[in-house]
């Protein structure tokens, strides 16, 4: 099988994992990777052994697919580049900054006939994998997308960088389009949202609550649901799926609790949960990493010419939803009339303290300023 050439531009935080897994494909050739830092570049490049560059301009002839890994600001120019060249593209998440944005990367794929996948990982998720192989139809989903300050993607905020995740796992399961957002959110450093909650109305009639955070001291990527099926819940950190479902004679004939004895409701409390209500752990693959399975199917799009399974209209479809988040969280009343607070930067003013404040220690001042 001939080895594809392939280049990673960005090598920061994620960008260098993407580089260290193709570097190890032996169907792959990592050409080169780029990053506007020239020693971080160089010390990626040794560490792999491919070349390091500051630019992406002189790989555009030399690849067959390209990894863009930049930060969200550069997706546009550098995607749009490369396939203007006729070269297949692999973009993180989120797929551009706007939707002309977007439309344009897609239009220029669908002009050079090459793939354009967008990096929402989780649709790699083992778990959510199995799930999609049930016959389930949401009703009421709840997700949660927690995690700790980390001081990167600051170009963007929680939704963009958190919650437009889950926006595109609810677009997949649930198969209809949103027809009402409500949101609210708020600004910790002073920059874009930190903290977000959504709810999505979908038009089949689903409900969606979506929690995202990024200033929370443990990690929590959990997603439940309830179905007519009955509940399946994700615990993306641990990729496990518990599966709830009545069973036939729960199916058939309900629970006739006006029927039951003070013994059989005694008995009824030990017996939900087997007898009555069906349950199934399931453990997805913890060996396999979901970033090597993710480029591993790009990849496989390259050679094959099929559609990704997160294509660049998937990216587009769960950016539009962000947006409306988005403009939602911006045009939030917090007391419920336009003349107060609105928005993530205007919050209301506090009551007061939930406990009494600790006092932190304050820098003495150096001897020569109290002489001064």
């Amino acid at each position: 099988m001939t080895r594809l050439r392939t280049a990673v531009i960005g090598v920061g935080h994620l960008g260098q994992h993407h580089a260290r897994i193709l570097a190890h494909l032996p169907d792959v050739e990592l050409v080169g990777v780029v990053d506007v830092n020239p020693e971080q570049a160089r010390l990626v490049a040794e560490r792999l052994g491919t070349r390091p560059y500051t630019h992406y301009q002189p790989l555009l002839r030399q690849v067959d697919a390209v990894h863009v890994v930049t930060p969200t600001v550069y997706h546009h120019e550098v995607a749009a580049a490369f396939l203007e060249a006729g070269v297949p593209v692999l973009v993180e998440k989120p797929i551009c900054r706007t939707l002309a944005e977007a439309d344009h990367l897609i239009a220029l794929a669908q002009r050079a006939g090459v793939p354009l996948q967008v990096g929402h990982i989780e649709r790699f998720n083992p778990a959510f994998e199995e799930l999609l192989r049930r016959p389930i139809r949401p009703k009421f989903i709840e997700a949660e997308r927690h995690g700790p300050f980390t001081g990167r993607s600051t170009d963007i905020g929680a939704v963009l960088d958190l919650m437009i995740h889950d926006l595109d796992l609810l677009l997949t399961l649930v198969g209809a389009p949103v027809e009402r957002v409500a949101a609210v959110g708020a600004s910790v450093f002073g920059g874009h949202e930190d903290m977000v909650n959504a709810r999505l109305e979908f038009a089949n009639g689903c409900i969606a609550h979506v929690t995202a955070s990024r200033i929370t001291r443990h990690p929590k990527r959990r997603l439940r649901i309830w179905a007519p099926e009955g509940y399946a819940g994700i615990d993306f950190v641990t990729r496990k799926l518990i599966l709830v479902q009545p069973s036939e004679e729960v199916r058939r004939y309900g629970i006739p609790l006006e029927q039951l004895d003070a013994a059989a409701r005694a008995r009824l409390k030990e017996e939900l949960f087997g007898r009555y209500l069906q349950v199934l752990h399931l453990d997805g693959d913890r060996k396999g990493d979901m970033l090597t399975a993710e480029i591993q199917h790009f990849l496989h799009c390259v050679r094959t010419g099929e559609r990704p399974r997160v294509s660049g209209q998937d990216g587009r479809e769960a950016l539009a939803l962000a947006e409306r988040v988005l403009d939602a969280l911006h045009q939030h009343a917090w007391e419920g009339h336009a003349h107060g607070p609105v928005g993530p930067h205007q919050l209301p003013a506090p009551a007061g303290y939930l406990f009494s404040p600790a006092q932190l220690a304050r820098p003495e001042a150096e001897p020569n300023a109290e002489a001064a």
